[in-house]
């Protein structure tokens, strides 16, 4: 879990510092990001009680992932090293209490912790992951997946505006959860092959208009 937590926070400093070279001094507001994505994570759940509505559960598990970028992204701010911060994740993970709530009960506590403190909570990420049924390894895979997407965004234009999130009528996140399936998660290529794969997706869309 370590070595996996490392690498985690390792890709997520790359990432952090290809958008602003001295991301950690801009002192971004890492849990203003973390509750709106707690909203966007309850639509894909299904909260309207007055219309038919099921769980996306490949989305529901990238917004967790995305929940999990700007999570571990203020955990970097801390300035500690990369392997004391991946100790503190590894120790609070295997003493994560048995939650007490539902999904979407989890998913605001997870919110209002966020805006109490203006601090990403571990305890009630973990809690949220573990009522999401979304194993670690799960997480580790779906994780390096839009790591991946984040950088080819950066790549094609996502900060200048001239990226297209929409190709052949699906958003970008949802080509990643079917490239996600094809791919073995324990390759040495693993991340090599899903920017493969987004770009020969991306390449074709850009053809077809």
């Amino acid at each position: 879990m370590k070595v996996k937590l490392e690498h985690m926070l390792s890709l997520q400093d790359a990432m952090n510092n290809k958008v602003h070279p001295q991301w950690r001094d801009q002192h971004y507001a890492w849990y203003r990001a973390i509750w709106t994505e707690c909203a966007e994570l309850m639509d894909h759940h299904g909260w309207k009680w007055w219309q038919k509505q099921s769980p996306d559960t490949p989305q529901i598990r990238l917004e967790i992932v995305d929940i999990w970028h700007f999570g571990l992204s203020e955990l970097l701010q801390s300035k500690h090293s990369i392997s004391l911060i991946a100790a503190d994740i590894e120790a609070q993970w295997k003493q994560t209490s048995p939650p007490k709530r539902d999904f979407l009960a989890q998913v605001e506590q997870l919110a209002q912790q966020c805006l109490a403190k203006q601090a990403f909570s571990l305890d009630e990420f973990c809690q949220l992951v573990t009522i999401a049924d979304f194993s670690f390894d799960e997480l580790y895979r779906q994780y390096v997946g839009k790591n991946v997407l984040n950088r080819f965004r950066q790549d094609n234009g996502y900060k200048s505006g001239t990226y297209r999130k929409l190709w052949n009528g699906l958003e970008d996140n949802k080509h990643l959860a079917e490239i996600l399936m094809q791919l073995d998660s324990d390759s040495a290529e693993f991340q090599q092959d899903i920017y493969t794969a987004l770009q020969e997706r991306y390449t074709q869309a850009a053809a077809v208009v």
